[in-house]
């Protein structure tokens, strides 16, 4: 596990290395940074599995480190190590890894570099699904995956070219009507004008899938008299598509094949298209989450039957880091938590839900969250 620290404070970044060298012999700690600026370019030189990063420092605060980080890398993983627990929602919403206050004690440190050893199976596991296919992820964000390669981000000229290949390939195999590209992509233009910009937006496709080196599997038609346009994808593999075959073909959940389960979960990294605000996508995008969820509560209910209440917790988290909006998570694991005698997880999940859906959602937490907090408190007093 190759890991790089970055603090302010030169023995803080002492204590931290010594804390991780004592809990796994597994660390390879690659560097260590004061300078918030040399950050970048080190992770870009020693490609590490993980940043462990202090938020509060001068000139630049770790949550816009962490930012550039995941611009600069897209997909590392991002440890958010601070002293101060205000920050703890912008953490999660960086799709941080994991939050660890200081002073940073054992248990936690170990409970940090077991998710990010699970992150990182997931991720060897899912790296390469198909030997000799193209895959289109779609998970997230739209990326093209060569079959031995790492998948790639393609450069799209503008923003309405990448809108329309989505849009073709959500409709793939099907001829879509040009009227209906042009009303859904320039409903304001002019009807000659807007026609020539569909004819620009299918050019820079082309020019993007043949850069990308898929264009041999990945084509666009054209209908009779241009009447409209069809994305053909060959042999390729729609992740989304991949994924739910893979999930209804699991048999029912038992202590056997649990963790086949939790593997084909785990491969749902991100909502349909979830970075791009696609009005269109929205069905599909619900659909698919809501088929996840659905999977992933039922297996945190089995590992909760079995007693892995640890298991369960990792469960819930997941669900959080995708659906932070849904307070059902933060309940469940307020609950876990205090199974575990886990004290300060239970505070942190109420706080949490209270930041982000109190405070940023201006919605009222339900009153069964409220009287279960407050009973379990007063329990708590000494």
């Amino acid at each position: 596990m190759k890991i790089i620290l970055v603090d302010d404070e030169p023995l803080a970044l002492f204590r931290l290395r010594r804390a991780l060298e004592r809990e796994s012999e597994e660390v390879d700690i690659a560097a260590e940074y004061t300078d918030p600026n040399e950050v970048a370019a080190g992770v870009m030189e020693h490609r590490p599995d993980v940043v462990f990063l202090d938020i509060h420092m001068p000139e630049i605060d770790g949550l816009k480190l962490g930012r550039r980080l995941q611009a600069v890398v897209p997909g590392i993983e991002i440890v958010f190590v601070t002293g101060y627990d205000r920050y703890a929602v912008k953490a999660f919403e960086l799709y941080a890894l994991d939050y660890v206050m200081k002073p940073v004690q054992p248990d936690r440190l170990r409970q940090t570099l077991q998710r990010v050893e699970e992150k990182l199976l997931i991720k060897k596991a899912h790296s390469m699904p198909y030997d000799n296919t193209l895959v289109i992820r779609c998970f997230r964000q739209l990326r093209f995956q060569l079959p031995g390669q790492e998948a790639q981000t393609a450069k799209w000229r503008t923003s309405k070219a990448l809108e329309l290949f989505a849009y073709l390939l959500h409709h793939r195999e099907r001829m879509v009507n040009r009227g209906a590209l042009l009303e859904l992509l320039w409903p304001e233009v002019e009807a000659a004008k807007a026609a020539q910009h569909l004819y620009t937006a299918i050019y820079h496709i082309r020019q993007t899938l043949r850069a990308c080196k898929i264009d041999g599997v990945v084509s666009i038609r054209v209908g009779e008299l241009e009447a409209g346009y069809r994305l053909d994808i060959g042999s390729a593999c729609v992740e989304s598509e991949a994924w739910e075959h893979r999930l209804r073909q699991l048999d029912a959940l038992t202590g056997d094949n649990a963790a086949e389960h939790e593997s084909v979960l785990s491969a749902y990294t991100g909502d349909y298209l979830g970075d791009h605000d696609y009005l269109w996508a929205e069905h599909e995008r619900e659909r698919l989450r809501v088929l996840w969820q659905h999977q992933m509560k039922k297996l945190g209910e089995f590992y909760e039957q079995t007693n892995l209440f640890a298991k369960a917790v990792e469960v819930h988290r997941s669900l959080q880091d995708i659906c932070p909006e849904n307070e059902d998570s933060y309940f469940s694991l307020m609950k876990l938590y205090d199974m575990l005698n886990h004290r300060g997880g239970v505070e942190e999940q109420y706080w949490l839900l209270l930041e982000k859906v109190e405070k940023e959602q201006e919605l009222p937490i339900s009153e069964e969250i409220v009287n279960w907090y407050e009973r379990w408190k007063s329990e708590k007093v000494v």
